[in-house]
C-alpha cells in the first residue's frame, strides 16, 4: 500500500474552480459587513488595495509552485529555503489554522441556519456533511473534483446572484459619509478583511493531482486571485450600495438580508440554503486538500508514519484522511465562540505563514538560482520583501489598537508552541544526529532510572529465555547504560565474549566505568557514530544477539538484520525487545503494531521469530525472538 502513488487528473479549469471556491468561499460571505463595521465605506479602498496584495501573493504562490509542485505547498517550499525545523512548524501551523478555520466556517454557517433550530441538530448536521466528504476524499480524487466543483458553481452564482441585482439599485446616498472613521481604519479593515483571500495553499497541495502542475497550479492561482478579487470589489460596492452602511455593518447574516431586498421572503430562504452550502463547501475544499499535507509531513518523517500510505485503489492518502476525519469531528463537538474571536486567532497566524512562504522566494533566488521557474515573478528579489513588511505592520498595528489583542496573539502562538516538542519527538524517532545528542543528554538520566525503565523483572524474563550463555560470544546491539550488558558479561562468563554497541558516546563511557568496577575485561565496547544504519564492522561472530529498544529507531532495519544474519551461525539467536504504546496514547511505528509485519519482515532476512506482547505500567514491551534458519521453525 505504501508503494501507490497520487494519480493526477486534475485539470486547468477544475483546479481554477477549486481554488475559487477554497479561497472566496469563505470570508466573502463575513467580512464585507465586518469592514464596513471598522472602516464605514471607505473599506471599499480596503478593498481595493488588498486586492492588488493578494494579486502578487498569489504570483509568490505560482513562482514556488511551479519550482516544487508536491503535495505539500507551502511546507515544501519552506523544506527548501529554510530546512527540517521551520518547515516542519510552516506545516504544523497551517493544519492548525485549517482546523481553525473550520471551527470558524461552522460558526458562521449555523449564522444562516434557522436560528431557532437546538444546537445539537446543527452540530449533527455539520458532522454529517464532514463525514460525507471525508468519504468522498478517500473514495479518489475524481468524485472530490466533482463535489468541489459543483460547490464552486454554488458560490459563483449565490454571488452572481445579488451582484446582477445589486448592479442597478445602488444608491450613492447609501455610501455617505465615505470616511466615517479615522483614515487608519482602512488599513485595521485590511487585516481583517484579508481572510477572504486565504486559501492559495489549498490548490498547491494538490499539485502531485494535477496534470501538468507546473504550468497549471500557477495559471489557476492567479487568474483565480484575480476572478475573485473582481467579484469581491462588486459585491462590496453593491453590497453598501444597496443597504445603507451602518445597517449592513450590524448585520449577522448580511447576504440573507441583501437577498430579502433582491427577492423577497422567497428568495431570502433560498439564499440561505445556498450560502449555507458554499460555506460547507469551503470546509470540503480543506476536507480534500489538508491530508495531502499531512501526507508530505508523513513521507519526510515529520508526521505519523501511518500517514503517509497510499490507497492501492482510490489513490488517495487514507489514513491522513482518517486521522483528518477525527480531528475535524472533535473540533465540530467541542469548538465554540463567535466568528470574529476565531478569526482573530487565525489571521496572525497565517499572515506568519504567509511571511515565511514569501520570503522562501527570495531565499530561493539566491540558495537555488538553477532551479527552472516555468513561472517566474516580477520584482522577485524585493516585491516578497515589501509585501511581507505590509504584513508585519498589519499585525503590529492590530496588536497595538485593537483591545484584547495579545491576549488572542498568545492563544494562536501556543498552538505554534506545542507542535515544537511534537518535532524534537519525531526526530527521537527518526533523526539519527538527534538520537545520539538526546541520549548523550540523557545519559546520567538513564543510569539513574535503569531500574524504571528496564525493571528488573524485565530483565529476568529476558535471561531465562536463553539459560546456556555460558562462554557464548554474545552482542549486545543498543547497550545504553549497560543495564542488560553487565547481566550478560556476567552469564557468559571470562571465557565468553561481548560487543556492546551503541550510539551514545556518554552511554559508552558511564558503560566503561561500571565495568572497571566489576572488572569486566571480556566486555568489548564500541561507539558507532552510524550505529542505527548497520553493525559495527569491529563486530565479529557472535552466537546470540541481543537488542533493546533499538527496532523503532534502525533506520534501515532490512540491512542491520542482514549483517546480524551474517554474523550468526545457522540457528544462531536473537532477542529484541522494543518498548511500545507510550503512556496508552503515543503511537508507534506502524509496522510494530502488527505481529504478522514483524515475523515477515524478520523471515524475509532469514530469520524464524516469534513475536510476545507483555504489558508494563507506562508502556508495553514487544519481545521479538527466534533463530537464524533458512526454514520457518516453529516456535513453544
Amino acid at each position: 500500500m505504501a508503494e501507490a502513488e497520487l494519480k493526477s487528473t486534475l485539470s486547468f479549469p477544475v483546479i481554477l474552480l477549486i481554488t475559487i471556491n477554497s479561497i472566496m468561499g469563505t470570508g466573502i460571505f463575513f467580512l464585507p459587513a465586518l469592514g464596513a463595521k471598522i472602516a464605514g465605506p471607505a473599506s471599499i479602498i480596503s478593498w481595493v488595495l488588498l486586492a492588488i496584495i493578494s494579486i502578487y501573493i498569489a504570483m509568490c504562490f505560482g513562482e514556488l509552485a511551479s519550482m516544487f509542485p508536491k503535495s505539500g505547498g507551502v511546507y515544501e517550499f519552506c523544506k527548501q529555503a529554510y530546512g527540517s525545523f521551520t518547515s516542519f512548524i510552516v506545516g504544523w501551523m497551517t493544519l492548525v489554522a485549517g482546523n481553525i478555520t473550520i471551527a470558524m466556517l461552522i460558526v458562521g454557517a449555523v449564522r444562516y441556519l434557522n436560528p431557532a433550530m437546538p444546537d445539537i441538530f446543527k452540530v449533527i448536521i455539520s458532522l454529517c456533511f464532514i463525514l460525507a466528504f471525508n468519504y468522498m476524499a478517500f473514495s479518489g480524487m475524481e468524485t472530490s473534483a466533482v463535489m468541489l466543483v459543483a460547490f464552486a458553481i454554488i458560490t459563483l452564482g449565490s454571488l452572481f446572484g445579488l451582484i446582477i441585482p445589486g448592479l442597478s439599485s445602488v444608491e450613492t446616498s447609501n455610501l455617505t459619509p465615505f470616511f466615517p472613521f479615522a483614515f487608519p481604519t482602512i488599513f485595521i479593515a485590511i487585516f481583517f478583511i484579508a481572510e477572504t483571500f486565504f486559501g492559495w495553499e489549498t490548490a498547491t497541495f494538490l499539485a502531485e493531482e494535477t496534470k501538468n502542475p507546473r504550468e497549471v497550479i500557477p495559471k489557476a492561482l492567479v487568474y483565480g486571485t484575480i476572478i475573485i478579487a473582481i467579484l469581491c470589489l462588486l459585491f462590496v460596492v453593491t453590497s453598501l450600495g444597496v443597504i445603507p452602511w451602518q445597517e449592513f455593518a450590524v448585520s449577522e447574516a448580511p447576504l440573507t438580508d441583501l437577498s430579502f431586498v433582491h427577492y423577497g421572503e422567497t428568495g431570502k430562504n433560498i439564499f440561505t440554503i445556498l450560502v449555507y452550502l458554499s460555506i460547507i463547501g469551503s470546509v470540503a475544499g480543506w476536507v480534500v486538500s489538508a491530508p495531502r499535507l499531512i501526507l508530505a509531513l508523513a513521507k519526510d518523517k515529520l508526521f505519523l508514519s501511518q500517514c503517509a500510505r497510499i490507497h492501492p485503489k482510490n489513490k488517495t492518502p487514507h489514513i491522513a484522511i482518517l486521522f483528518q476525519t477525527i480531528l475535524t469531528s472533535i473540533l465540530v463537538v467541542v469548538g465554540a465562540g463567535s466568528y470574529e474571536t476565531l478569526l482573530e486567532i487565525l489571521l496572525p497566524m497565517v499572515l506568519i505563514i504567509y511571511s515565511l512562504t514569501l520570503l522562501s522566494v527570495v531565499v530561493l533566488r539566491f540558495k537555488k538560482p538553477y532551479i527552472e521557474r516555468p513561472f517566474r515573478l516580477p520584482f522577485g528579489k524585493s516585491g516578497p520583501i515589501i509585501i511581507v513588511l505590509i504584513m508585519i505592520s498589519l499585525i503590529s498595528y492590530w496588536l497595538f489598537h485593537s483591545e484584547g489583542a495579545f491576549h488572542i496573539l498568545k492563544i494562536g502562538l501556543s498552538f505554534i508552541v506545542f507542535g515544537i516538542p511534537i518535532y524534537f519527538l519525531l526526530l527521537f524517532y527518526y533523526d539519527p544526529d538527534a538520537i545520539s545528542r538526546i541520549n548523550n543528554f540523557f545519559a546520567y538520566f538513564n543510569l539513574l532510572l535503569e531500574n524504571f525503565l528496564l525493571p528488573k523483572s524485565v530483565r529476568k524474563h529476558i535471561l531465562l529465555m536463553f539459560k546456556d550463555l555460558e562462554k557464548k560470544h554474545v552482542l549486545d546491539y543498543g547497550s545504553g547504560v549497560g543495564t542488560l550488558t553487565l547481566h550478560l558479561a556476567e552469564a557468559v562468563g571470562p571465557e565468553g565474549k561481548v560487543y556492546a554497541t551503541d550510539l551514545s558516546k556518554k552511554n559508552i563511557k558511564i558503560l566503561e566505568k561500571r565495568l572497571k568496577k566489576k572488572n569486566y575485561e571480556h566486555v568489548h565496547l564500541i561507539h558507532d557514530e552510524h550505529h542505527v544504519s548497520r553493525i559495527h564492522p569491529d563486530v565479529e561472530c557472535v552466537d546470540l544477539i541481543f537488542s533493546v529498544g533499538m527496532l523503532g529507531y534502525m533506520q534501515n532495519i532490512k540491512r542491520i538484520l542482514s549483517d546480524m544474519s551474517d554474523l550468526l551461525p545457522d540457528n544462531g539467536r536473537v532477542l529484541f525487545v522494543e518498548y511500545v504504546d507510550f503512556f496508552r496514547v503515543l503511537p508507534n511505528l506502524d509496522w510494530l503494531d502488527s505481529n504478522e509485519r514483524i515475523e515477515s519482515l524478520f523471515r524475509s532476512v532469514g530469520f524464524s521469530v516469534r513475536v510476545i506482547r507483555k504489558k508494563g505500567l507506562l508502556w508495553n514491551y514487544v519481545f521479538v525472538y527466534g533463530i537464524k534458519s533458512e526454514k520457518n521453525v516453529p516456535f513453544i
